[in-house]
C-alpha cells in the first residue's frame, strides 16, 4: 500500500489549486457560473486528473485558469508561447494559486484541441524545419497533427493539461497517452 501510495505520488508536480478569494459581488462571466462562483480547492492525488461535466460547466474556462495560472499561454503551448489571436481568456486565474509540489519538473504545455489550429501556426511561424515528424501540423490530418505533438514535444516530467483531447484523438490514441 506504501509503495502504490509512493508510486502515485512521485509524479504530481501541482499538488492543489486554490481559490485566493473569488469575489461574490461579480456576476460576469466566468463568475456567474455556479461551480466558478463556488469553487475552492481541487487537490491532485494521482498522476491524471479528468474533469467531467456538462457542456458549459467550467470544465475548459477553470482548466484554461490553471494554465494561465502557471504561465501558460490562454490560446494552447508552452510558457514560450506569447501570441494570441483574439484574447477572450477570463481573469479567473488571477483569483486562483498554484501549490507546487516540492517535486522540479522541466516541462510544460496547455494543450487545448479548439485552438490547436492558432497552436500549429506559431509553431510553423517560430520553427519552418518542421520539427513534429518533419512537416507542418497543418499538413498533417486533425488527429495525426495531435499525435504528432504529443509525441514529438511532450518530454515528461511536466504538467501537461489537456482541453477535450477527445476532439481528435481516436479511442486508441486517447489509451495510448494516458499510459504513455
Amino acid at each position: 500500500e506504501t509503495i502504490k501510495k509512493t508510486m502515485q505520488r512521485q509524479n504530481i508536480y501541482l499538488s492543489k489549486i486554490r481559490n485566493k478569494h473569488i469575489p461574490q459581488e461579480k456576476e460576469e462571466y466566468p463568475f456567474c457560473i455556479p461551480v466558478i462562483r463556488q469553487f475552492k480547492e481541487l487537490e491532485f492525488s494521482t498522476s491524471v486528473t479528468y474533469l467531467v461535466g456538462e457542456n458549459g460547466s467550467g470544465k475548459s474556462t477553470l482548466l484554461e485558469a490553471i494554465a494561465q495560472c502557471l504561465g501558460l499561454n490562454a490560446e494552447g503551448g508552452s510558457r514560450n508561447f506569447r501570441f494570441h489571436t483574439q484574447e477572450t481568456h477570463s481573469d479567473l486565474y488571477e483569483e486562483l494559486v498554484c501549490v507546487r509540489s516540492d517535486l522540479t519538473y522541466k516541462d510544460a504545455y496547455f494543450f487545448r484541441a479548439e485552438s490547436f489550429y492558432n497552436v500549429s501556426t506559431e509553431i510553423d511561424r517560430l520553427d519552418a524545419t518542421g520539427s513534429y515528424g518533419r512537416k507542418s501540423l497543418h499538413q498533417m490530418s486533425h488527429g495525426e497533427g495531435f499525435v504528432a505533438l504529443i509525441t514529438n514535444r511532450l518530454t515528461g516530467k511536466g504538467i501537461y493539461i489537456f482541453d477535450e483531447p477527445e476532439a481528435a484523438l481516436s479511442f486508441q490514441n486517447q489509451l495510448r497517452f494516458l499510459c504513455w
